[in-house]
């Protein structure tokens, strides 16, 4: 119990980890540095997926209740996507007002955040719940930072104080520690979730990798460094997970 609590609570501070530096910024950051950022998680995301999430799911379950959890997981994601604003934070041309389209990014990214959170719950509810939810925990934290970063700069142009722009920021990832909550006991106490759950974790990550984080990172000319930046990431988590 207090390893999910701890890793939970780490993997949605890493919001304000990630934002903490608009506090010190005079001028927004480059394109190149985020799409970098962002290749780079995602590719920590997907060495935790194949080579973690989906292994342990295989493990405590079979074939079959891999593909059922992936796809409810991809399910999950996409009717988020469909029945929750999604704005893109550079690149919106949208007239809506200050107020209403502050609200519909954080109400959006604190929504994303949910399948997250149990992705950690989940990954801690497992036959090899200390090492593989450490490892998620990891994962998640390192995609967190950034988009705190996004986040917090997007407020912050949008005239609101650094620091309301940072706390508001590192609020959106505090639902993660309840829903890693709900993640871990549903998987601990109904064991038979336990596969699904993993796989669940790896398909919204997936879903998150390829509908979010990659087009991000090649949305503004940069798809070679961000392509190696991936690569990068994907080489480091699997490091991680041999060590």
């Amino acid at each position: 119990m207090s390893e999910v609590l701890i890793g939970s609570i780490l993997s949605a501070l890493s919001t304000g980890v990630g934002a903490l530096p608009i506090l010190f910024l005079k001028s927004t950051i480059g394109h190149r540095f985020r799409d970098t950022l962002l290749a780079f998680t995602a590719g920590i995301m997907m060495a935790a997926s194949i080579m973690s999430l989906i292994p342990e799911s295989l493990a405590n379950g079979n074939y079959i209740q891999l593909v059922i959890g992936i796809f409810l997981g991809v399910l999950t994601l996409t009717l988020l996507e469909k029945n929750i604003p999604h704005m893109d934070l550079d690149h919106n041309k949208s007239g809506i007002e200050f107020d209403e389209k502050a609200l519909l990014i954080v109400t959006a990214i604190t929504l994303h955040n949910i399948p997250e959170g149990l992705s950690v719950g989940v990954s801690y509810a497992s036959d090899s719940a200390s090492e593989t939810g450490n490892l998620i925990a990891f994962a998640i934290g390192l995609q967190n930072a950034p988009e705190g970063l996004l986040v917090a700069l997007f407020l912050f142009n949008q005239k609101i104080s650094k620091l309301k722009a940072f706390i508001i920021a590192t609020l959106t990832g505090s639902i993660e520690i309840v829903t890693s909550l709900l993640g871990y006991y549903l998987t601990s106490y109904i064991t038979f979730l336990v596969p699904y759950g993993l796989a669940f974790a790896a398909g919204a990550m997936l879903f998150i990798i390829y509908k979010e984080l990659i087009p991000e990172s090649h949305g503004d000319g940069n798809e070679q460094s961000s392509t190696y930046s991936f690569i990068i990431g994907l080489l480091f988590m699997i490091l991680l997970l041999e060590i």
